[in-house]
This record gives structure tokens, C-alpha cells and sequence, in this order.
């Protein structure tokens, strides 16, 4: 439970296009460039979970105690406003509206999305109230969801395969530098960063389990991380692989949301897209409950 939480809170905005856009990119070169997003995507993210299993800190605060506590307060509050009204809290509300709820308001956008907003984030507010709750509403509720509707575009896309990811043209800066190029992608997920804001929900919603001790609570966050993160590198390769072999029916997209909604939309229609849309939802949701709530227990604990 705890590591479908994990993965249900890392799994957000950018996870869920980066990959496919990432595989129209390097098109043949899309193993290599696989190797480099999974290094930043995934090795980096674990490697954030797993220093504060083996330091035993409960978030970004303890973490850089050493520092100094003034050091410390500040690489908190920095961390949390990058992810949080700055770029990752916000990305989480667009990324749903621009694949799918935009289309109903074509000439409103500004309106239509202050409207979207409104209404994601007050759900989000809602189901945060609670964080006793965050294991079952995100880890028994949202990411089987999510889960179950990602499974099905995946068993149509092997059940027809688009083609042979081995024949499709890479764009000029994959050519030569494939794995530097994926490493970036995988950057911009901002998991590294959001590793270090998720350690205080994950020990929280340990010790809610009535495990108090420090060495249980760091072997559940690291054993959990490693099975968490396994499910998110699957899924990443299977995008990034379907992302390569949509070349063969159409031109490299704007976007990696451009990108699944025409691949949703190849294999099932209008129902695949909005299939796509309801999964940009519950993914984003996910994140956003944890990065608001990340905020809030942090914040609180250092002012009470």
C-alpha cells in the first residue's frame, strides 16, 4: 500500500506525456534515451527516498540540519515554493485542462481554466483535509484507477502495434546525444526535488500504520521506494517505446499530450480520448493531494 502511494504521488503532470514526447524525439534512439530519463526520472528520485531512509530524516528540513538550521529552513522553503505555487502545484490543473477541458471553451481559454482551476484544486483541497486518509484516497483509490484505464491503452497498443520502433527517424539532437538529451526529460519531472518534499507524507503515513521506530519506519520508506519507482521506470519504458513507434502514423507533436491523445484516439476513438482525459485527472489529482500536502506538514512543522 505504501509503495502504490509512492507511486501514485510521483506519478503526476509531466510523467504521464514526457515519456511518449521523449519517444517521437529520439524515435531508433529511443532505448538509449530511455537509459538516460530512467537515470534522472527514476535512479534520482529513489536515491532522494532512500537518503532519508538511511539518515532517518523525516523530510527536506532534517535532511540539511547539518548545514546549519538557517541553511536548512531556507533549501526547505525554496524546495516547496519550486514545487508548489511556483511551477509543479499549477502544472498539475493545466496539463488536464490543456488535453481535454480546453476544448470546451475554445475562445475563453483565460476563463475556462480559472474556472478548471477553481474546482481541481478545491476537490484537491477536500480530499487533503484529511491526512490520515492520503494512503487510502491516493494508494486504494485514485492510482488503481489509474492504473486499470493505463492498462487498457497499453493492451491495445500491443494488441496492434503502430510498427517497428527500430524505423523510425530520430530528430537531429537525438542522433548523437540520445542519453544526455533523455536525462534532461527526466529532469523536468522535477521527481528529485519532489522525492525530498514527499519524505514527511511518506513517514507520516508510516507511523499512522503505529510503527514508531526509526529503523522500521526507514526499511518501509526504502523498500517501498524501490517497488514504487520499479512500477514508474515499466510504465516510462512502455511510454517512451509507444511514443517511438507512433511515428510511423504521425508527425512528431507539439507535445507529449498532443502525442497520447493521438494515440488514444488511433486505438479507440473518441472514447480513447477521453479515456486519456479522465487518467491526465487522476494522475495529476494524485499529485497535487501530495505536494499540497507535503507543503502543509512541512510548513507546520517548523511553524507551529
Amino acid at each position: 500500500m505504501l509503495s502504490s502511494l509512492i507511486f501514485g504521488m510521483f506519478f503526476g503532470a509531466g510523467n504521464l506525456i514526457f515519456p511518449v514526447h521523449l519517444g517521437q524525439l529520439a524515435g531508433v534512439h529511443w532505448f538509449s534515451a530511455a537509459l538516460g530519463f530512467l537515470f534522472s526520472g527514476i535512479l534520482l528520485p529513489l536515491g532522494a527516498l532512500l537518503a532519508l531512509a538511511i539518515t532517518r530524516a523525516e523530510g527536506i528540513f532534517d535532511l540539511a540540519r547539518p548545514l546549519g538550521k538557517g541553511l536548512a529552513l531556507t533549501f526547505l522553503i525554496l524546495v516547496h515554493a519550486t514545487l508548489g505555487p511556483f511551477f509543479a502545484t499549477p502544472r498539475t490543473a493545466t496539463v488536464p485542462f490543456s488535453m481535454f477541458a480546453s476544448h470546451f471553451a475554445p475562445s475563453m481559454q483565460g476563463l475556462a481554466l480559472l474556472i478548471y482551476s477553481g474546482i481541481f484544486f478545491g476537490i484537491v483541497y477536500f480530499m487533503s483535509l484529511k491526512e490520515g486518509k492520503i494512503t487510502e484516497r491516493i494508494g486504494k483509490l485514485l492510482n488503481p484507477i489509474f492504473l486499470i484505464l493505463l492498462f487498457v491503452i497499453f493492451l491495445f497498443a500491443f494488441i496492434k502495434p503502430m510498427g517497428s520502433a527500430d524505423t523510425t527517424k530520430a530528430s537531429e539532437a537525438y542522433l548523437t546525444a540520445s542519453f544526455t538529451n533523455g536525462f534532461l526529460e527526466g529532469y523536468n519531472t522535477m521527481d528529485a526535488l519532489a522525492a525530498l518534499a514527499f519524505g514527511i507524507t511518506v513517514v507520516t503515513a508510516i507511523k499512522s500504520w503505529g510503527i514508531k521506530s526509526a529503523k522500521e519506519t526507514s526499511i518501509s520508506m526504502a523498500k517501498a521506494g524501490v517497488v514504487g519507482m520499479a512500477g514508474i521506470a515499466i510504465i516510462y519504458l512502455i511510454s517512451i517505446f509507444l511514443g517511438a513507434t507512433s511515428l510511423h502514423h504521425f508527425a512528431l507533436s507539439e507535445n507529449g499530450g498532443t502525442a497520447f491523445a493521438q494515440i488514444a484516439n488511433f486505438y479507440m476513438g473518441p472514447i480513447g480520448e477521453a479515456l486519456l482525459a479522465t487518467l491526465s485527472t487522476i494522475t495529476c489529482m494524485s499529485t497535487a493531494m501530495g505536494l499540497v500536502i507535503a507543503f502543509a506538514q512541512d510548513f507546520h512543522k517548523r511553524f507551529p
